[in-house]
């Protein structure tokens, strides 16, 4: 989840006696058998992609603690393997764990974009941070790496394990060699190093810094696409090179609650990102205090940089799948929490037909969803949750 302009959802709601009416209990077990338990026990899971083989690979922040980052491989009966451990974590600033965040799958290659982790610490007032006096616990945060592996070893593998000395090397532009126990071999690149932070001073907090925050990665022709959640932008990446700059911004829009809760504005917040046709969709979560109504998803042009509103009215738009069903194109919506201020209702999954009008609700079953991958041989969509659990929810 983007960790530098959210606080923690504050919890779900208790059941209110009008959920004991007889009338109200068959559409609460309609709600809750469109999410079907697939997974438990992951360390904060915040992106996902599908792989040729059928897997669902899950990036988990991990705990904040030193090297507890790591990336899972679900099969379709919800057995977990570790794929790779040992990846950095570190806490964020607003206390969140940071580590492993988006995920995409070319060919025999995984890319995954690396949190902030704990490059700052809090300001003195919500909103403001400095640099780390103790400097970054890893020095690989705020970056994009290439993990390649053998289908072999994506159906075999007892885990690969990530160290210390593995991250100074990526860190210093070197190739690493990983093996694990039955042989399997993983290597792994270091494809860009983006700033930790930038300068961001204030009248009254000269020090302030805004971090550097990947949070989801698509790629397009020669580059790939980074959302960064931290400076409020999108960054292109020269996929050999490691080119990087800022090539898209999305400013701070109104606060519509402002005079009862939050400041005058809210921040952009770009979370997901999918690759469709020859654009490029961004979802803008929006900052606190998570109003109903200010989410949405933007068309982004991969050549120009311009963008502009797909979809409007959302509330905490995370992520986008595109689903083709009996000829048409449909544009799926993820939000966090269907209704604000503070995520106040349960996640919602929506539908678009032909990529507007009105949505349907597929599933309001989620509890602070994170991100979405679609099987399309099974039609089914698998969705990580905050809670460290994944949960299946058929399409049709």
């Amino acid at each position: 989840m983007p960790t530098r302009r959210r606080t923690r959802r504050a919890g779900i709601l208790g059941l209110s006696l009008a959920l004991a009416i007889a009338s109200v209990l068959p559409m609460m077990a309609q709600a809750q058998g469109q999410c079907v338990a697939t997974a438990s026990g992951l360390r904060l899971p915040v992106g996902s992609t599908m792989t040729d083989g059928g897997n669902l690979l899950v990036a988990e922040s991990g705990d904040g603690g030193a090297e507890s980052g790591r990336i899972s491989i679900i099969d379709r009966n919800g057995n977990r393997r570790t794929l790779i451990d040992g990846m950095p974590s570190g806490p964020s600033d607003v206390g969140d764990p940071s580590g492993p965040s988006g995920l995409l799958m070319q060919g025999r290659s995984l890319f995954v974009t690396i949190g902030e982790g704990d490059v700052a610490v809090m300001g003195p007032r919500p909103g403001t941070a400095f640099e780390n006096p103790a400097g970054p616990s890893s020095p690989i945060f705020s970056s994009v790496l290439e993990l390649f592996f053998t289908g072999r070893a994506e159906a075999r593998t007892t885990g690969f394990t990530m160290t210390r000395r593995d991250q100074d090397a990526l860190a210093k532009g070197k190739l690493v060699q990983l093996r694990d126990s039955r042989g399997n071999f993983m290597f792994i690149r270091m494809v860009t190093d983006l700033p930790n932070f930038t300068p961001s001073p204030l009248p009254d907090v000269p020090g302030n810094i805004h971090a550097t925050n990947p949070f989801a990665i698509a790629g397009f022709g020669l580059s790939f696409y980074v959302n960064d959640g931290g400076r409020n932008s999108t960054w292109r990446v020269n996929r050999f090179t490691g080119a990087a700059s800022e090539f898209a911004s999305y400013p701070d829009i109104p606060n519509p609650l402002f005079g009862r809760v939050g400041g005058p504005v809210i921040q952009a917040v770009p979370t997901g990102i999918n690759t469709v046709g020859r654009q490029l969709l961004v979802s803008l979560f929006r900052g606190a205090p998570f109003a109903t109504g200010v989410s949405t998803v933007e068309i982004l042009d991969p050549f120009t940089g311009a963008h502009s509103p797909l979809i409007t009215g959302l509330t905490t738009g995370i992520d986008t799948a595109v689903e083709r069903y009996r000829g048409r194109d449909n544009l799926l919506v993820l939000e966090m929490a269907g209704s604000g201020p503070f995520f106040a209702g349960p996640g919602t999954l929506l539908r678009f037909p032909n990529f507007g009008g009105t949505p349907e609700t597929v599933a309001d079953c989620l509890v602070s969803p994170t991100s979405m991958s679609l099987d399309r041989w099974t039609d089914t969509m698998y969705v990580t949750q905050q809670d460290g659990s994944v949960v299946r929810v058929p399409l049709h």
